[in-house]
Order: C-alpha cells, then structure tokens, then sequence
C-alpha cells in the first residue's frame, strides 16, 4: 500500500490552512510557503526531502493557499512554525 506522507488540503478555509501545517509539522514535514519543496534537504543527509510526486503535490496546495488567502497563508502557518521551534506565541 503506497499512502502519500503529504496530507490533503480538503478544508478550503484559515483554519484548514492551520490544521494542514500542523500535519505537517507533527509529520516532520513542515517547510516554510516560500521554500520550492525540491529545494529541500534533510539535514544530515543532504538528500531531498520529497519525492517528484510529493512536491507536485506540495506545489498545488501551496498555489491554491496563496490563490484563495494571500497572506494569510502566512498568519496560518506562523503559530505552527512558532511552536515547532519552541517559541511562545506574542499575546
């Protein structure tokens, strides 16, 4: 059974884009929007993160994100970012 590591982005809202970035990141995936996925390593290595299939993937719902909310695509991904590196958010 081939299942793909990148999840779907099937809730079109800000919330949607929450919840899609922090699968991510529980999934050690996370990247920031602007990063092109084939551009990615994995650190120790230097081998590429994803696949060609995974980054077409990646590259369709980071377009269709920026498409429908601009840059809130960045306020949806910048509380996961936060807590992925350990930082408190500003209240």
């Amino acid at each position: 059974m081939n299942t793909s590591r990148i999840p779907d982005f099937a809730d079109n809202s800000f919330d949607g884009m929450l919840t899609w970035f922090s699968e991510m990141s529980v999934r050690g995936l996370l990247f920031h929007p602007d990063d092109e996925p084939e551009s990615i390593e994995l650190f120790h290595t230097h081998e590429r993160m994803f696949t060609d299939g995974e980054c077409n993937k990646l590259e369709n719902i980071i377009c269709n994100m920026f498409e429908q909310f601009g840059n809130e695509v960045y306020e949806a991904a910048y509380p996961i970012f936060m807590k992925c590196a350990g930082w408190k958010l500003d209240a």
